[in-house]
């Protein structure tokens, strides 16, 4: 089945997301930046924008995560995965950091993220007093393992 996803160009330049393999699970976003190169400073972050929005059908979310590439390089989605959520219809902005003691460079056009369409079940919130017992219980962090 075929999940349509619009997307709305708010720049010209703005290029449409694609999947760069048959078998690709995400789709690649692109920056849409208004000069030629944007520099991200080390040790910084920002939002590169992409230049779209979109129309996530209800009972679904855009996830925005890394990819492996630029992961590689240093660079990171600080929230990933970032949530598009259905009833948001701004500018797509990916939160970029850069890890490194250099610039990172970013050229407009330049894939920097990429993009994962899942369903999301409706959930009823319900306050309680006590919560059932697991032979875990409340060991966290690290407490199975590294």
């Amino acid at each position: 089945m075929l999940i349509p996803i619009k997307f709305k160009k708010l720049n010209s330049k703005a290029k449409l997301p694609f999947f760069a393999s048959k078998g690709a699970v995400c789709f690649d976003l692109h920056a849409c930046i208004m000069s030629e190169i944007l520099h991200i400073e080390p040790n910084s972050t920002t939002v590169v924008k992409t230049g779209l929005a979109c129309e996530v059908p209800e009972g679904y979310e855009l996830q925005i995560r890394s990819r492996s590439g630029i992961a590689c390089a240093g660079v990171s989605i600080l929230n990933s995965p970032g949530t598009i959520d259905s009833d948001y219809r701004g500018e797509i902005g990916i939160i970029m950091h850069n890890h490194n003691n250099v610039y990172f460079i970013i050229e407009d056009g330049d894939r920097i993220a990429q993009g994962a369409v899942r369903v999301v079940p409706k959930i009823e919130i319900v306050e309680v007093e006590e919560l059932s017992e697991t032979e875990r219980g409340e060991n966290g962090f690290g407490s199975t393992g590294l």
